[in-house]
């Protein structure tokens, strides 16, 4: 069924008009299908081309770097001003207890300037901005990461653990000391014995009817509260998650304001560990806590969705267990969406080092004698650093619109119990793309700045080391894919399970009749068809959005109907082969759900770029646009020429049109790092501050002059080589196997 116009993705994404989920993918009217039949009442794109009127490719970067500022550019301008100040700033190579004590005094300095306390309730000194809050805070990664997560502890989990999973009493009770730091907290969900699996924690919350008093216990080594960050030094308060149980009843998993430190150090019954040095984000002071018999009042126990009177009785609004379990676990999402807009800002900031960078230094005399070449030139320089910035862009626009979800579920402007599930998948499927992307980003630009780039005082290597254990926390990534695969498939599983008999049935030989023409090759032989033999054709088809959009979609939804087709009927079988069946099939799985999030990354790019109002801006950013939707089909390009979803022709256009794009998108490279609007007091790396530029003007100023002194030493001339002996001629001799005429050679698609 196709969704009403503006209607929602499964994974809370926003399509155009027409346009069905990954699930059910239908492209817009009169647009081609891969098999490349144009539909109709769609003229051919090659026409368009030769028809429509020549625009200047430009880019407007006050206007774009507007544009990426989104919805909340007001909080984001504020919180770069403040992340810009020596203040805040991280200093390379501070020792770890030293890096601590600072980042402690800087969270003092953000509550001093009013950085903290958006998310919060007016009445409290807030601002109720949930949408504004997580988009000055994503901004903080470029002052220092580690003062950004440790912010997000206090106020991003251990304040917010409060506040949503809390009720008026204990934001009355609390909410005032945590805000101003007078009480610093850790948020103890995960255990030595058990990350990922929140649902596993052994940590115990017994009540006592007796004393009205929970009873706080880690019985076994592995039920340690571990990697907390504010639990080694500062914390005075933890929200514990742990297993209540009362009147002899385990109701699962539930949040506690359990009181850790005074100023004499950890309460009885309650000890730690420091975790100590880590790979990165040493300005946290993580470590592990355990409870032995801690008892604390039954009113500590956070209790939106579950509660427990004086006598024992337990009781809750939802009655599913299952479904309280996920409903709060939900309300701390923002840590996910969070991770996302900083892992994007930190790509933005590596990619404006590298790009300029590369437009200042110079290597190798290649076309001339006397001037070396500019590195972003290389063709393999390009390759580099130009397709990963437009997944950046692609990155940045599909962040935006998760943040607009966010704040739409969390302001109750759009608050059902389907935008909360949209709401966490589509931040489970952005968060380890974005990632994932950051980690690959941060390591190419290091690589393709070279010597310079490894320097601490560049940034690169730093940023990668405090950025790596992102694709960790707030739920480690492959976990979070599988979650988004499992809502794809209970998704495909509802599309079909209220429609008719007949309904059914032309699915089947829709679905059918499409496995046949890609097995017998029709699909193959109709592009081939329609290219002509032609590169340049094929090129063009390749750059139609409609092309693209079919192509990711019909990837995205075909594997999840696979994924579908093998697990279906393994909840009827029993339990341990039911594992071992899904088990079995784990990596289609997680890839489906990546190429979901690939896909929702390049539809919120093309709907960003609808909004773009300069033509010379839109021209370039199609480009940049075409370069990451082509590059996604270059890197699934086996995929989709195993299963007859593009000829040989087609294929071999993909890369050297990509190729062909970089070289027009080149001149625009600077243009489009400068829009993403980080000064030097955020970067804060010498090798894009101009210093390079500077010393290549020397250099060549330097050889100008020695040229042209009189005393000038003259190049050393190679000894000539000696010419071959031309052969006597001989009789005329019949041509061998290599000098048969072979078939003429097909036209370079690229030109």
């Amino acid at each position: 069924m196709t969704p009403a116009p503006g209607a929602r993705s499964p994974a809370g994404a926003r399509s155009p008009a027409g346009a069905r989920s990954p699930a059910g993918a239908r492209s817009p009217a009169g647009a081609r299908s891969p098999d490349g039949q144009a539909n109709p009442g769609r003229a051919d794109p090659a026409v368009q081309a030769s028809t429509a009127p020549e625009v200047r490719a430009s880019v407007d970067v006050q206007a774009l770097g507007a544009q990426l500022l989104g919805r909340w550019a007001e909080e984001r301008r504020a919180s770069r001003d403040l992340a810009g100040r020596p203040e805040v700033r991280g200093v390379p190579g501070l020792g770890m207890e030293e890096h601590r004590a600072r980042v402690l005094s800087q969270l003092s300095y953000l509550v001093e300037n009013g950085a903290i306390q958006r998310a919060f309730p007016a009445r409290f000194g807030g601002a109720d901005n949930h949408g504004g809050n997580i988009a000055a805070f994503e901004e903080l990664v470029l002052a220092d990461p580690s003062l950004q997560i440790k912010a997000g502890v206090q106020w991003g989990l251990f304040g917010s653990a409060v506040l949503h999973l809390g009720t008026a009493e204990h934001h009355e009770k609390w909410l005032p000391g945590i805000m101003s730091l007078e009480v610093p907290g850790a948020f103890a969900m995960t255990e030595t014995g058990h990350g990922s699996d929140v649902a596993s924690i052994a940590t115990t919350a017994t009540y006592d009817a007796e004393s009205g008093e929970f009873v706080i216990d880690t019985p076994f080594r592995g039920a340690w509260k571990d990697y907390l960050g504010n639990a080694a030094l500062h914390g005075r308060a933890a929200v514990v998650f742990a297993q209540l149980i009362t009147r002899g009843v385990n109701h699962g998993v539930h949040a506690f304001y359990v009181p850790i430190r005074d100023g004499n150090g950890f309460l009885p019954g309650i000890g730690g560990e420091d975790d100590g040095l880590k790979g990165g984000l040493n300005g946290v002071d993580n470590g592990r806590l355990h409870f032995s018999r801690v008892r604390i009042p039954r009113t500590n126990l956070l209790n939106r969705y579950g509660d427990v009177a004086p006598d024992g009785t337990y009781s809750s609004p939802i009655a599913s267990p299952g479904r309280r379990f996920f409903t709060m676990l939900g309300t701390l999402v923002q840590g996910r969406v969070s991770l996302d807009g900083a892992a994007v800002a930190a790509s933005k900031a590596a990619l404006q080092i590298a790009v300029t960078y590369a437009n200042q230094r110079r290597q190798f005399h290649a076309s001339s004698s006397t001037a070396e070449e500019v590195l972003l030139d290389y063709q393999r320089h390009q390759r580099r650093l130009i397709p990963r910035l437009a997944t950046t862009y692609a990155a940045a626009f599909a962040h935006e619109e998760l943040l607009e979800k966010f704040d739409d579920v969390f302001s109750g402007a759009l608050d059902t119990d389907a935008d909360r599930q949209d709401l966490e998948t589509l931040a489970a499927a952005l968060k380890p793309a974005s990632t994932w992307h950051a980690l690959d980003t941060l390591q190419e630009c290091r690589e393709a700045c070279g010597g310079a780039g490894f320097l601490a005082e560049n940034r690169l290597v730093g940023l990668r080391a405090d950025l790596d254990v992102y694709a960790t926390f707030e739920g480690d990534n492959n976990v979070l894919l599988q979650l988004v695969a499992k809502r794809l498939l209970a998704d495909y599983a509802e599309e079909f399970r209220h429609l008719n008999a007949g309904v059914l049935a032309r699915y089947v030989v829709r679905q059918a009749g499409s496995a046949a023409l890609s097995r017998t090759g029709l699909r193959r032989l109709a592009q081939t068809v329609t290219d002509t033999g032609s590169g340049a054709r094929a090129a063009v088809v390749l750059k139609d959005a409609a092309t693209q959009r079919d192509l990711l979609t019909d990837r995205a939804r075909t594997m999840v109907a696979e994924v579908a087709g093998v697990l279906r009927g393994a909840s009827q079988l029993p339990r341990a082969q039911s594992a071992q069946l899904f088990n079995r099939h784990q990596e289609e799985i997680i890839a489906a759900a990546a190429a979901h999030a690939e896909l929702l990354q390049w539809e919120a790019f093309t709907r960003g770029l609808e909004r773009v109002a300069d033509p010379g801006t839109r021209t370039v950013l199609t480009w940049l646009r075409n370069v990451f939707g082509l590059c996604l089909v270059e890197k699934h390009l086996a995929w989709y020429l195993v299963r007859g979803r593009l000829s040989a022709q087609r294929a071999r256009t993909v890369g050297p049109y990509v190729n062909r794009l970089l070289e027009r998108l080149r001149p625009h490279a600077q243009d489009l790092v400068d829009a993403f609007g980080y000064g030097p007091e955020h970067l804060r790396a010498p090798i894009a501050t101009g210093a390079e530029a500077g010393r290549q003007t020397e250099a060549l100023e330097h050889a100008r002059r020695r040229r042209a002194a009189a005393d000038a030493p003259a190049e050393e001339v190679p000894p000539e080589r000696p010419r071959p002996a031309v052969p006597e001629p001989g009789p005329a001799q019949e041509p061998g196997p290599a000098q048969e005429p072979g078939p003429a050679q097909e036209p370079d698609p690229a030109q």
